[in-house]
């Protein structure tokens, strides 16, 4: 999947991809690589607007899930769905839910909503 998302300097859209998480019935964006990832710059300077394309380009807005309790079971998700972000999450994939509780608080993660 890619997300598309205007840039916070230059206002073109830029396209980054990534792995979406399934969790609960919802779905969210996981930035494996912190709060300083350019994609997660750029959705909060653009107030959570974005697209999603995969096959069809979907207009969306991105709320991020600012508990770590409510980031927990979602980073669990994600770890199982992308095995490429292994590495750069400070925790086994396998962990009990408190082990991803502890790390949540640095790895950002948005939930996927319709636009407003």
């Amino acid at each position: 999947m890619t997300l598309e998302v205007r840039g916070r300097r230059t206002g073109r859209v830029i396209a980054f991809p990534l792995v979406l998480a399934d969790h609960e019935g919802e779905r969210y964006l996981v930035s494996m690589l912190g709060r300083n990832a350019n994609w997660v710059l750029n959705v909060r300077a653009a107030g959570g607007r974005a697209v999603l394309r995969h096959g069809r380009r979907v207009p969306v807005q991105l709320e991020e899930v600012e508990s770590a309790a409510a980031r927990a079971p979602v980073l669990q998700r994600y770890l199982e769905l992308a095995p490429g972000a292994r590495p750069h999450v400070p925790v086994d994939r396998r962990a009990p839910l408190a082990e991803f509780e502890r790390v949540a608080g640095q790895v950002p993660v948005f939930r996927i909503t319709e636009p407003r």
